[in-house]
């Protein structure tokens, strides 16, 4: 288990070590704990005293985005991106927040992007109460995503505008990507967008008019940003649609020149069969011109057959 820990008395922030912020009085103290260890569950429960709903929310393997009101706190759960490459079917690290008037408890398991920023902002000064910690929390986790959601969105502006049939794999490669991972960050952002505008609207003097303000606005955010997952996901299926009668028709095409190509010499195949049979009594099998004779046929069927096709526009796309 590692962590560190915050005193935080007028905007000033002091570092202190995660057993000693347990002693500390202040506006606000807060503890951050990164962990996956059961002696990290010990010592919420041993050391800092809080309940066993609590602690078993905090350190749960599998969760999702999330508020509940518990006694005179909340249990806050969020979703953000991470520095580690995270597998496709969880693609977004969370953080799970404990706060009551006066502490704040944060858990992860997986390294948040969003803690160092939230980190910056208390040595800033900018955080004074637990409503300001979990509203930058919020607002550093959708800043993040933000951008990265955008880039999806322009990744598949770029496979549309090169929609051809000669890069049908490389584009559905890409599509495929970009479809995954809007389909992975909407699994957790609706439901975070409902989690923050729960938290906005919950009783309680620890939280500010200014801090439900900017969970709002984070809530906000969220929504428009599951709106826009929503938008490229549909996109990304027309996408794959197109690309796939894109493929159909080019194979189509080739199809048909094969056909073509085989009408052309099916005749001319069996007239040469017919007279290169090893028997005695082929009509001018003795002739010195027969031989001339036969080609000349065969270039005449050959151009006839083609001339035939070219008149039906079977050689038009």
């Amino acid at each position: 288990m590692s962590g560190f820990g915050f005193r935080i008395t007028d905007g000033e922030a002091t570092p202190v070590g995660v057993k000693e912020a347990l002693d500390c009085t202040a506006d606000l103290v807060w503890v951050h704990l990164s962990t996956t260890a059961e002696h990290g569950q010990d010592w919420l429960r041993d050391e800092a005293k809080l309940d066993e709903y609590v602690v078993d929310a905090l350190t749960a393997a599998e969760t999702r985005p999330r508020c509940e009101a518990v006694g005179e706190g909340a249990f806050l759960n969020l979703r953000g991106r991470s520095h580690e490459e995270l597998d496709t079917s969880d693609m977004l690290a969370s953080v799970r927040i404990w706060a009551v008037k006066g502490r704040v408890f944060s858990v992860t398991r997986k390294p948040l992007i969003a803690v160092a920023e939230v980190e910056k902002m208390v040595e800033r000064g900018e955080i004074r109460d637990p409503g300001d910690l979990i509203a930058a929390f919020a607002t550093a986790i959708t800043t993040d995503l933000d951008p990265d959601v955008a880039s999806l969105g322009d990744q598949l502006d770029d496979c549309e505008e090169q929609l051809d049939a000669n890069r049908v794999f490389e584009l559905r490669r890409t599509v495929s990507k970009v479809r995954v991972a809007a389909i992975g960050y909407k699994r957790f952002l609706s439901p975070q967008r409902a989690a923050l505008e729960k938290l906005a609207a919950l009783p309680g003097d620890w939280l500010a008019d200014d801090d439900r303000l900017h969970l709002a606005a984070a809530a906000d955010r969220a929504a428009r940003m599951a709106e826009e997952l929503e938008s490229i996901r549909e996109r990304s299926a027309l996408v794959h649609e197109t690309l796939t009668d894109l493929r159909a028709e080019q194979i189509d095409s080739r199809s048909l020149i094969i056909s073509i190509a085989a009408m052309v010499f099916l005749p001319l195949t069996f007239l040469t069969g017919l007279y290169g049979m090893n028997v005695k009594g082929l009509p001018y099998a003795e002739e010195p011109w027969a031989f001339d004779a036969i080609a000349a046929a065969c270039v005449v069927i050959a151009v006839g057959v083609v001339g035939y096709f070219t008149a039906r526009h079977w050689f038009r796309r």
